[in-house]
C-alpha cells in the first residue's frame, strides 16, 4: 500500500471525505512512522514502480513509491487516527476535544505489544 491509499483508509477511519485536511492527516502518518520507530518497531517499505501512460499520446512514465505491507499500514492508520483523536484543537474547524484520560487506546497498545514482541521471538 502507498502512502496514497493509506491516507485513504486514514480518512475512512475518521469519517472524512473532503481533503481540507489532507495535509494535516499525511503529516500525521509521518509523526506516526516517527513514534512506531521510537516503539522499537521498524517499519521498512519496499519501492513499488508504478507505470502512467498518457491517454492521449501513449507515453509512459514510471513512478517509483514506497509500498507498505498490509500490517504496516494499519499500524499507522491506527496510529495517526489516535494523534488526530487526541489533538486539544483543530485549527481548521476550532473544534476542540479534551484530551483522553485513559491514554493511548488499548486496541493500539497491543498491536505496537505484538509487533515489538513478535520480533524478539523472531530472533
Amino acid at each position: 500500500m502507498t502512502m496514497q491509499d493509506i491516507l485513504t483508509m486514514l480518512k475512512a477511519n475518521l469519517e472524512i471525505v473532503n481533503s481540507l485536511k489532507d495535509t494535516y492527516l499525511e503529516q500525521l502518518m509521518e509523526v506516526s512512522l516517527s513514534e512506531i520507530a521510537r516503539e522499537g518497531i521498524s517499519i521498512v517499505p519496499t519501492d513499488k514502480e508504478i507505470i502512467h501512460v498518457d491517454p492521449e499520446t501513449g507515453e509512459e512514465t514510471t513512478e517509483i513509491v514506497k509500498d507498505y505491507e498490509t500490517e504496516d499500514a494499519n499500524l499507522i492508520v491506527m496510529y495517526a487516527a489516535y494523534l488526530y483523536r487526541n489533538r486539544v484543537t483543530d485549527s481548521v474547524s476550532g473544534y476542540t476535544t479534551a484530551l483522553s484520560a485513559t491514554g493511548m487506546p488499548r486496541m493500539l497498545r497491543y498491536a505496537l505489544n505484538q509487533r515489538i514482541f513478535s520480533k524478539r521471538t523472531d530472533t
